[in-house]
């Protein structure tokens, strides 16, 4: 009886191990705690949900993922700790969501050996080139997406809305414009590209202003701003730091067009920052926000399900960003499945298969995206959107929407051109 007993319990032994063995593995780095975790949190927290939501309806071609969520702080040697522990041995990953823009970009050339495809939330440009043959000696990045318009891409289409909202409003001379934000790979990724076209539609390009990533004593910047005339100003850091400098700048009295990066102003920002948010225009990845009445909305309520059984939590843009770039990946894992097996390469090649492609169930969430071998700019379509908020802000950021005490408003859509030498800037 001992002998079978013992024979019975290592037989389940076995079987555990290669049960396990059989799930695959997928790498989730987070920013939960660090400089950018105001906005990496919802985000975060979209990517984790909706991970768990395609495991929990058949995984990947019937096969769970084995997920790891790893907060690294938004610390790059972290990153890049991680990675490698996930890159090597019996365990390797099959691909991995990411975040930010300094790990990221750092990890290019390790992912690219490693043949691991990496789903970032930065949308530098610099990840944008497969091939590496842009005209300004972008680095091969053929196993890095992102769902999204790039960071340059995006205030391409802001300077092009704001050369038009210059001429609306009758202004007289050139509109003067200015970049700000921390001395960062993150805020820097669009800097040069905005700058450039800005000279090209006629604005005066200020020298920039820099503020750190985390909240702080702004006024001195907003001093220079309002010193300097500026018309539009670029915010290049995330919702934390820009609430300081909206304040400062409405303490000191800048006239300024604020013009926010896609993680520099969302319904949290907006309830936080107060009256000194009304106006700021910025980036919305989605076709859709919280709370609209669209088939895909619904998809995405049943995804929030998963760590808010009540459904009663509001989900900010990030949140919703966050389930498509997860889909986006859960996607092309099941082509790899069907199509050789889930490995690296093989998922490389799902994100090719299809043109203007929204993931099933995701219909007016998730914009129609395309990756093709030669350039990963999934869109260059951007949707503008203008904050307004207005009274009092004290109360819950769903109350807040529900009385339209604060909105997001969808001002414009601009196709970017998807112009070669653009390509990796």
């Amino acid at each position: 009886m001992k002998t079978t007993l013992l024979a019975t319990v290592a037989l389940l032994a076995v079987s555990g191990t290669a049960m396990a063995q059989q799930k695959i593995p997928v790498g989730h780095l987070a920013d939960q705690s660090g400089a950018t975790s105001d906005v990496g949190v919802p985000f975060g927290q979209g990517v984790a949900d909706a991970l768990a939501y395609i495991n929990k309806n058949g995984g990947i071609g019937g096969t769970p993922m084995a997920v790891e969520t790893v907060d690294y702080g938004y610390q790059a040697p972290r990153a890049i700790s991680q990675y490698k522990s996930w890159s090597a041995g019996a365990g390797k990953v099959a691909a991995i969501q990411g975040w930010g823009t300094a790990d990221t970009e750092a990890l290019t050339g390790f992912v690219t050996k490693d043949e691991i495809p990496y789903f970032s939330g930065s949308y530098s440009g610099h990840l944008t080139d497969p091939s590496g043959k842009g005209t300004h000696g972008s680095k091969p990045s053929p196993y890095n997406f992102f769902y999204g318009p790039s960071y340059s891409d995006a205030l391409r289409a802001m300077l092009l809305w704001a050369a038009d909202d210059w001429k609306a409003k009758g202004g007289s001379g050139k509109p003067k414009y200015v970049h700000m934000g921390a001395n960062h790979p993150y805020p820097n990724a669009p800097k040069a590209a905005g700058e450039e076209l800005a000279k090209e539609l006629g604005f005066d390009v200020l020298p920039a202003v820099q503020f750190a990533l985390t909240p702080g004593d702004y006024t001195a910047q907003c001093l220079t701003l309002k010193q300097s005339g500026a018309n539009y100003a670029y915010l290049g850091n995330t919702a934390g730091s820009n609430i300081s400098v909206l304040k400062a700048c409405q303490t000191v009295g800048a006239q300024v067009q604020f013009l926010g990066n896609v993680w520099g102003m969302d319904e949290n920002a907006a309830k936080a920052a107060g009256s000194a948010a009304n106006g700021v225009v910025f980036p919305v990845r989605t076709a859709s926000i919280w709370g609209g009445d669209t088939p895909g909305m619904k998809t995405v309520k049943e995804i929030s399900k998963i760590s808010d059984p009540s459904g009663n939590v509001y989900r900010p843009v990030h949140y919703v960003s966050g389930i498509c770039s997860a889909f986006y990946m859960k996607e092309a894992m099941d082509w790899a499945a069907k199509n050789g097996g889930v490995t690296g390469p093989n998922i490389r090649k799902g994100m090719y298969q299809k043109k203007d492609w929204v993931p099933a169930g995701l219909d007016s969430v998730c914009v129609p995206s395309t990756w093709t071998d030669a350039d990963h700019r999934g869109t260059t379509q951007v949707n503008l959107y203008r904050a307004n908020v207005k009274g009092d802000t004290g109360a819950s950021v769903e109350e807040l929407v529900k009385s339209g005490a604060v909105k997001l408003e969808k001002i414009a859509t601009v196709d970017v051109p998807r112009k070669l030498e653009w390509l990796g800037w």
